[in-house]
Parts: structure tokens; C-alpha cells; sequence
């Protein structure tokens, strides 16, 4: 089957694509990898996004709803490779191949890892990087929030409001969230542990407690906590970038124009997986937006869809 533009990714920036894309008049089509779940939507609630409060999980619903109302089609397929074939993009799913003569890569991110001794062997067993997911099965218990930015601030307010007794690691003496979201954090009264970061995470069968380290005095101790919820960035998923020879800076994100174009003719960039000081649902949006339109004047350009 063949498409004029194939977007990587169901996320904000790739729905606000297949929105634009559609609306220009192409052929469209979204591929989302079952097997992952965009940040937007395990956010518990947005307030900062123009003219929307609610959770992420009702407004990227509401995306992508408007993207299939103006056409563009959804595939629950996860791409697993990408090649140039002539003029046209072959598209290799879990499910079959596809044809495109333009790609949009919109894959977003995933959540970064402390590395720590325990971590991988705790997920699942009281390490978790998702508060919306698994909050619910400490509600009542001590957590540890690890982390300082906009994600570790909304996970705590989220668990604390849950019933957990949350508590804060952070590696700074003063967070980056934003201002409005750190007058809600503070007027919970959740205490933080500042310039520490957690060296180790000990239990027998789950966590049971974190080893702890202050980066100025080098002191350790040990915290007793049944959960903890790592909340310290995005890390780029750009793998299939990597397949088409598009280019990436030195910390993983696709390098684009300011049209989102990538060194590939052909090939677009949008949202968490480029290179964009704030990595927002607004941003990913104008991300998805400008390489739609970049998109169809490639098409219109080369060949001759007006």
C-alpha cells in the first residue's frame, strides 16, 4: 500500500503531523508500536497547554480522533525498518510493507535510568518510571520521587494526593520545574532531600529501602521506602532514524532545520526525539505542524501533488 506521507509515531507531534498531513490532502498514515505508550499520556494533568486542563490520556485521545476524522489512517504496527527504494520510502511493520514518498519521525523518548545497582532488577517490584501507572499500588506507603524537573514535581503532587507518603530526591539545591508547579509541589508540604542522589536500591523480594548519598559533605544513609518512581528525563528513541542515515547530535537527537527537515530529502522530524530545550506538549505540536507543511511542499515540489 502506498501513502504520500508515513509518520513514526502516535504521540503529539506525530498526530498534529497526520492532522496537517491530511488536512493538505495527502495520504496519510500513522504508525504506533503497540508495545510503547507516549509520555503524553501518563501525564495525570495538564494545565499549561492553550485552551485544555485534563489529563494526557483524554487530549492525545482527542488528537487522535481529530486526525482520523480528516482522514489520515492508524496502524497499531511497530516499524522495524525504513530504506530509500528510488523516489519512494519502504516502510517494514510487524505486519506487512508499505510505500511513502515522504516519512515524518515523530518517536519521542523514553524515560532515562538512573543505572544504579538495583534498579533493573527492582522494575516491577517497587521501581517504577511511571506514577500514573503503578501509584495506585502504593497508595498508603512511602515512596521516593527521584528526580527535580517538571515530571518528578507532577509525579510527587500525583502520589501525594493519592495517599502515599511521598518523598523527594534531588540531586540540586533548587528544582527546574516551573515556577506554578512548585508552589503546588511546596504548598503539599513533601519533604526533599536536596544535593543527593541515590547510589543503590536494596531490598529481598521488592525494594525495601535506597542508599542515598549528599554530593557535598559525601555522607550516606540509608531510607526505608516501598517504592521509587525515577522521573529524570527523556532519553531520544531514534533508531529508526539511524536506519535511513539521518543525523544525530551528540546526545542522540535527530538534527533538523528550522523547517523540521533532517539531512534525508524526504525526511522529517518532530517532538521529544529532535533536539528542543523544551520538551512540552505545545512544542511537540508546532514540531508536528511545521513538518507537515515541510512535507507536502517536498511532495508538491517533487512530485507535483498541489
Amino acid at each position: 500500500m502506498e501513502f504520500d506521507v508515513a509518520i513514526i509515531g502516535a504521540g503529539p507531534a506525530g498526530l498534529t503531523a497526520a492532522i496537517y498531513s491530511a488536512r493538505y490532502g495527502l495520504k496519510t498514515v500513522v504508525f504506533e508500536d503497540p508495545t510503547r505508550v507516549s509520555q503524553l499520556a501518563i501525564v495525570p494533568f495538564i494545565e499549561n497547554y492553550p485552551g485544555y486542563e485534563g489529563t494526557g490520556l483524554d487530549l492525545i485521545s482527542k488528537m487522535k480522533d481529530q486526525a482520523m476524522k480528516f482522514g489520515a489512517e492508524h496502524r497499531l504496527e511497530r516499524v522495524e525498518d525504513i530504506r530509500k527504494d528510488g523516489e519512494l520510502f519502504i516502510i517494514k511493520t510487524d505486519s506487512g510493507e508499505y510505500k511513502a514518498k515522504a516519512v515524518i519521525i515523530a518517536t519521542g523518548g523514553k524515560h532515562r535510568e538512573l543505572g544504579i545497582e538495583g534498579e533493573k532488577e527492582f522494575v516491577g517490584r517497587g521501581v517504577s518510571y511511571c506514577a500514573v501507572c503503578d501509584g495506585f499500588f502504593f497508595k498508603g506507603k512511602k515512596v521516593a520521587v527521584i528526580g527535580g524537573g517538571n515530571t518528578a514535581l507532577a509525579d510527587a503532587i500525583y502520589l501525594k494526593d493519592l495517599g502515599c507518603d511521598v518523598i523527594v530526591v534531588h540531586r540540586r539545591n533548587k528544582f527546574r520545574a516551573d515556577e506554578a508547579l512548585q508552589k503546588q509541589f511546596f504548598d503539599k508540604n513533601i519533604p526533599v532531600i536536596w544535593n543527593s542522589v541515590v547510589e543503590k536500591i536494596e531490598g529481598k523480594s521488592k525494594v525495601e529501602r535506597i542508599i542515598i548519598k549528599d554530593v557535598k559533605t559525601g555522607d550516606v544513609k540509608s531510607i526505608d521506602v516501598d517504592g521509587v518512581f525515577i522521573a529524570i528525563g527523556i532519553q531520544p528513541q531514534t533508531e529508526i532514524a539511524l536506519k535511513l542515515g539521518v543525523k544525530l547530535d551528540t546526545y542522540g537527537y535527530i538534527k533538523v532545520d528550522k523547517r523540521q527537515a533532517t539531512n534525508v530529502e524526504g525526511v522529517f522530524a518532530a517532538g521529544d526525539c529532535c533536539d528542543n530545550p523544551l520538551k512540552q506538549v505545545v512544542t511537540a505540536c508546532g514540531d508536528g505542524a511545521v513538518a507537515a507543511y515541510s512535507a507536502y511542499e517536498f511532495i508538491a515540489n517533487r512530485f507535483g501533488k498541489s
